[in-house]
């Protein structure tokens, strides 16, 4: 593979890195994310990075890999060394993530899909670009009672600003559109 640069950004999680391609990593709308490596058996890109000791979460999409570093080790320190190892591993076209052809599909509640489907174009229009922009996903996982629960991951799970992320931005954008909304909280993974 020629010509593969990977660049750094930083984003509100100071604890996450988002290492950005000139090449797509996954197919469109793939978004994997990996708390831990028990999680990796999908992924021999995930199970890799795990065994450098200070990685705490990797989330894989499009042309990005978000790293979620432990606390007790600084960025300086190995930032440099995962993108070196990155650019390797991708060079040497290492398998990123297998997947098979079928996705599962989420059950919905009858009863409000017209709701749900309101909620799930905002979030894709409006929310997820910022969300992917800052090395995370956000997932619709439900609504009932006038309360919205999505999922956060990358770089927004454990993140210290998500909370007021979701607060005050995805829960009064969301407040606005649709009146049926009184609450957005997010699903613990």
């Amino acid at each position: 593979m020629n010509n593969l640069n990977i660049y750094i950004e930083s984003n509100p999680n100071p604890n996450s890195l988002k290492f950005v391609t000139n090449i797509m990593l996954v197919n469109e709308g793939i978004v994997k994310d990996y708390p831990d490596i028990e999680s990796t058996k999908d992924s021999p890109l995930a199970k890799k990075l795990f065994d450098f000791n200070y990685i705490k979460r990797v989330f894989i999409m499009s042309n990005f890999i978000t790293i979620t570093k432990k606390e007790n080790v600084s960025w300086e320190e190995i930032k440099l060394d995962l993108r070196d190892f990155l650019k390797k591993y991708i060079e040497e076209e290492n398998e990123i993530i297998s997947i098979p052809n079928n996705k599962s599909s989420k059950k919905t509640n009858s009863n409000s899909n017209n709701i749900d489907e309101k909620i799930k174009n905002i979030l894709e229009e409006y929310i997820k670009p910022a969300v992917e922009q800052d090395g995370g996903a956000i997932d619709f996982e439900s609504f009932d009672n006038g309360k919205v629960i999505v999922s956060l991951k990358g770089a927004c799970s454990g993140c210290p600003s998500s909370t007021l992320t979701l607060k005050s931005g995805i829960e009064n954008l969301l407040k606005r559109f649709i009146p049926e909304v009184k609450e957005v909280v997010a699903e613990e993974n």
